[in-house]
Formats: structure tokens, C-alpha cells, sequence
């Protein structure tokens, strides 16, 4: 397939969705429900924020994720190297329910691909289109999948083999701490999520340690000449019992926040812009792959097919580089019932 295909099969749909415009619906601006997506920072439990609001009692808010990652570190110092080049595909089932005025719990499910993939020429295409830096994937093998650590001329970490199955089961609750009366946009929430050491750690689709994470959801929306205007916010802590994965160098407290807004236009379409953030999950290290605070941003936006469908599609790119993948689709659709 020409390397121009996947762009120009983007516009047509851009068109498309424009078209079809006058049969959309009103849409509600929710944070992306996306992670950094690195091989080995996705296998914790590092949580989605939430809404600032609580699903409605006997309500449930449904959401099937797709976050397609590709992943290219190639560094090393003088006694540690890392490799990480491959594709990682999360799916994620996540379904909250209110189950009282004021509280919900939840559950995700995500099923974990890792593979070479398919999407190593396209990111080449896209590097070489915009003007990025290669990062040396020119010279590396196209569509590998090797995740690999080395440290002290120990090989600490070695993943070459495709694998699929289901990840890290999380449970998750919410309570409303405050939402105004007189502006029910104006809210906060309290969220925590446990995180099981359900997926095979061996072919990172899981961590082997139980996470359980602690943070609040803040959001408000204003009304402006031209639709309207929503900033959110959250900021939490997250403890890990000791890990499979690099189990020397585990930390075991990561803190965490998101700051992330959005403007709609039109009833049927927002435009977001979201910045996710994190402390590092390990220590003992020189490299920044493993060893540095992460941010990561993402570019997309909301369409409204109904009063209960809607679909998330964003970009995600990392701010602070070799610390979460180059680059990482986003798709979420979501149901209201």
C-alpha cells in the first residue's frame, strides 16, 4: 500500500464526518481515557482520570478503548542498553456503573497484542512528511518486535516473541466530593482504582504486582460566544506491591496528573487537548527510558452519532521523549444507558 493512502483515507473520512454533520448530536467533553502506552509502563495500573462527575444512580457508562502504539528506543550508557522497538495494541472494556446517589464502581478489562506490527513504514512517512527526527528507526529492522534491558552485562529484560491475552484487571470506584447546585458542570470527584496481577508478566501483559491508586477529578465548562469551553484536571498517587518486571529497579509510589480542555463549536463535535503526566516507575538507572518523569500530550477530539454514542479519536505524542511512544492512535467509543 502507498505510504499516502493512510493520510489520504483520513481526509475522506474528516469529509465525511462534515457531511454528516446536520445528523449528529449534542456532545458531552470527557477526558481521553488513554496511558502512556510504553511496554513497560502500561503493565501497571496507572489509571484513566474520569469524569469530575459520577455516573447517575442506576445509570452505566460504557467504553470499548483502542490504544495503538508504536514503540522505537534504541540508548544505552556505559554499563546499561535498552531496546525497545515493536507495536503494542490495548484493547480496553470499561464499564462504570452508579450504584447509589453520588457513587459508582467499575471494572476494566484490556487484552494485550504485542507484535512487529504493521505501522512502522507509516511512522517513517510521517517523520519524513512533517520534518521529525528518524531517532535511527532508518536503521532498524522494519516491523521487530524486541524489547530488551541490559544492565551490568545482565540481560534483565528479553521479549522477541508476538504474544496476545488478557492484561491487569482493574477495579475501580468514584465518589462525588462536590458538584454545584446551581452548575452541575462545576464538580470534583474522588476516584480509586486496584489494579489485579491477572496478565502473563513474562510477555508484558501484565506487571505481577497489585497497584491501587488514589486521586481526584476536578471540571468545569463556560459558555462562550462560539459553543463552549471545558477544563479538567486531576492529580493522584499510585502504590505497587513488588513486580516481575525489572523487580530490582521497581519503584513502588508513583505520583500522577492530567490537565487537559476542550472546545465545541457545534453540538456535534468537540475539540480536546490533554497532557498526561507521571513520576518514574523505576529507579537505579541512568537511562531516561526507565529513570524520568514522563509527559505525554494528546490531539483529538469528540463526535456525538446520538445522545448516548459518541467516539474519541486522538494523537498522542511524547512530550518528554524516549520516556512513552513515539506515537500512539487513540479510539474510544462510548455508551451511556
Amino acid at each position: 500500500m502507498h505510504k499516502g493512502v493512510p493520510f489520504c483515507v483520513g481526509v475522506a473520512i474528516g469529509w465525511g464526518f462534515l457531511f454528516l454533520s446536520p445528523y449528529l448530536h449534542a456532545v458531552e467533553m470527557t477526558p481521553f481515557y488513554t496511558q502512556n502506552q510504553s511496554p513497560l509502563v502500561q503493565i501497571f495500573g496507572l489509571p484513566s482520570i474520569g469524569e469530575a462527575s459520577v455516573v447517575p444512580s442506576q445509570k452505566a457508562d460504557l467504553r470499548l478503548i483502542v490504544d495503538l502504539a508504536n514503540n522505537f528506543v534504541n540508548d544505552k550508557t556505559s554499563n546499561e542498553s535498552i531496546v525497545l522497538d515493536g507495536q503494542s495494541t490495548r484493547f480496553s472494556l470499561d464499564a462504570r456503573y452508579g450504584i447509589a446517589k453520588n457513587f459508582e464502581v467499575g471494572l476494566v478489562i484490556p487484552y494485550i497484542i504485542e507484535g512487529g506490527g504493521f505501522t512502522d513504514g507509516f511512522i517513517d512517512w510521517y517523520h519524513n512528511t512533517f520534518g521529525f527526527p528518524a531517532g535511527g528507526r532508518d536503521h532498524a529492522p522494519k516491523n521487530r518486535l524486541l524489547y530488551q534491558y541490559q544492565k551490568d552485562q545482565q540481560v534483565r529484560l528479553n521479549v522477541d516473541q508476538s504474544s496476545s491475552g488478557i492484561g491487569d484487571i482493574q477495579l475501580t470506584g468514584a465518589f462525588q466530593l462536590y458538584r454545584n447546585p446551581d452548575k452541575p458542570s462545576q464538580a470534583i470527584s474522588l476516584r480509586t482504582s486496584l489494579k489485579l496481577p491477572t496478565g502473563d508478566s513474562q510477555q508484558l501483559h501484565g506487571s505481577g504486582s497489585a497497584d491501587l491508586s488514589l486521586w481526584a477529578t476536578a471540571g468545569d465548562d463556560y459558555k462562550i460566544s462560539v459553543g463552549h469551553f471545558t477544563l479538567y484536571g486531576a492529580a493522584g498517587i499510585m502504590g505497587m506491591t513488588n513486580g516481575d518486571v525489572l523487580k530490582e529497579q521497581q519503584r513502588n509510589w508513583v505520583g500522577f496528573g492530567c490537565l487537559g480542555g476542550g472546545w465545541s463549536p457545534a453540538r456535534w463535535i468537540a475539540f480536546k487537548l490533554q497532557a498526561n503526566g507521571h513520576t518514574s516507575f523505576y529507579k537505579d538507572s541512568e537511562l531516561r527510558e526507565l529513570n524520568m518523569n514522563s509527559i505525554q500530550l494528546t490531539i483529538g477530539g469528540t463526535l456525538a452519532f446520538s445522545e448516548r454514542i459518541s467516539l474519541d479519536v486522538g494523537v498522542t505524542e511524547d512530550v518528554v521523549t524516549l520516556t512513552s511512544p513515539d506515537v500512539v492512535f487513540h479510539l474510544a467509543l462510548r455508551g451511556t444507558f
